[in-house]
């Protein structure tokens, strides 16, 4: 790992106004403003869930999904400005390359998460340090195929039009995943949307109340997607370098 390749893409993240905006600032706002006036809740739409947790788990999975898919306005931008170009001169291997992006990724996306933990603790959530682990586990590893789909997106888009297509996919993508409330219960609907990573993102905060795991659906179905865009990823990198 290339420690000085990444300290300089933690501060160019921190200095991305967007980012604070989307990432950060905004799902925690939303989750006030729902959850705020029905903290006493205790059983919101069946789910056997109070609302301000699930809520907080729905608004951190779309705030962390943001930090993740964040990472390709960057590559868009290194790519306008020959900024790639320099970097395949220097030692930085493509390896080294690819785990500094998903790697910061994945520190905003905590850092979105903890927000949102924070303010879920300042309206009565409550749960135990396992449930609580195992909800952030399950999280974090639900968010590899986002940060996988940033790398696609950062490499196939232009700086100017990936914001707000990333920005309008993911909000699409976390309302049909049930961050903003279910979208289906039962059905064909839903058994459509269980094959979306957002989906299992959001089950994250059910199945961590209830001691549970995914069932195997849940992770066949993250495996995929991670695997599926992770070679995507490698193939427009490697096309994007021949047009060097």
């Amino acid at each position: 790992m290339n420690l000085t390749y990444l300290k300089y893409e933690i501060l160019r993240t921190f200095r991305n106004r967007r980012f604070f905006i989307f990432s950060l600032i905004f799902p925690l706002i939303v989750f006030l403003l729902i959850a705020g006036g029905q903290r006493h809740a205790k059983n919101f739409d069946s789910t056997g869930i109070s609302l301000p947790t699930y809520f907080m788990v729905g608004m951190a999975g779309f705030g962390a999904m943001a930090a993740s898919i964040s990472g390709g306005a960057r590559i868009a931008t290194e790519r306008v400005s020959g900024w790639n170009r320099q970097l395949r001169l220097t030692p930085l291997t493509v390896r080294n390359y690819f785990r500094t992006k998903v790697l910061t990724s994945y520190m905003m996306a905590l850092l979105s998460i903890l927000l949102l933990y924070a303010a879920g603790l300042s309206l009565g959530v409550s749960m135990t340090i396992p449930h609580w682990a195992s909800m952030t586990g399950l999280i974090l590893v639900a968010l590899a195929p986002f940060a996988a789909l940033g790398i696609v997106a950062g490499h196939l888009l232009t700086p100017d039009s990936i914001g707000p297509a990333m920005g309008g996919a993911t909000g699409l993508i976390a309302m049909l995943g049930g961050a903003f409330g279910p979208i289906a219960t039962k059905g064909t609907l839903l058994s459509i949307i269980k094959l979306l990573p957002s989906y299992w993102l959001v089950q994250s905060g059910a199945v961590a109340l209830g001691g549970r795991s995914w069932p195997n659906e849940g992770w066949i179905v993250i495996a995929a997607w991670t695997l599926a865009l992770a070679v995507i990823a490698s193939r427009v990198y490697q096309r994007d370098t021949r047009r060097v």
